[in-house]
């Protein structure tokens, strides 16, 4: 392959990664936002009163599975009264910074 085409399927590789990029949250920002998240996701074995619902941890969380859930709420797709609260609440932007701060915290911080 000429370095021609290489610099070309590069760059173009590089294109199409700039919109996923541009995507992801900032997690400064999204620590400030998730600080109320904690009251309920950051005690361990959390249930709440009603309906019984085991409360999940966040922390090492998958990005998508948290913006998915997060838009879900925020849809009335997905049901439980106070995240559908919570999730009112938040832009879009909000949803992303938010998951990209679970996303850095690892499993053991939910400990």
């Amino acid at each position: 392959m000429s370095m021609l085409k290489r610099m070309l399927v590069v760059a173009a590789v590089a294109l199409f990664a700039l919109p996923a990029q541009a995507e992801r949250g900032d997690p400064e920002r999204g620590a400030e936002i998730a600080y109320t998240c904690s009251g309920c996701h950051g005690i361990p074995h959390h249930v709440n009163v009603y309906p019984t619902y085991r409360v999940p941890k966040l922390g090492g969380q998958s990005y998508g599975y948290i913006v998915h859930s997060l838009k879900a709420y925020r849809s009335g797709e997905r049901r439980h009264a106070t995240m559908e609260a919570q999730a009112n609440t938040l832009s879009d932007r909000d949803i992303h910074d938010v998951a990209a701060y679970f996303v850095s915290l690892t499993a053991e911080d939910n400990e």
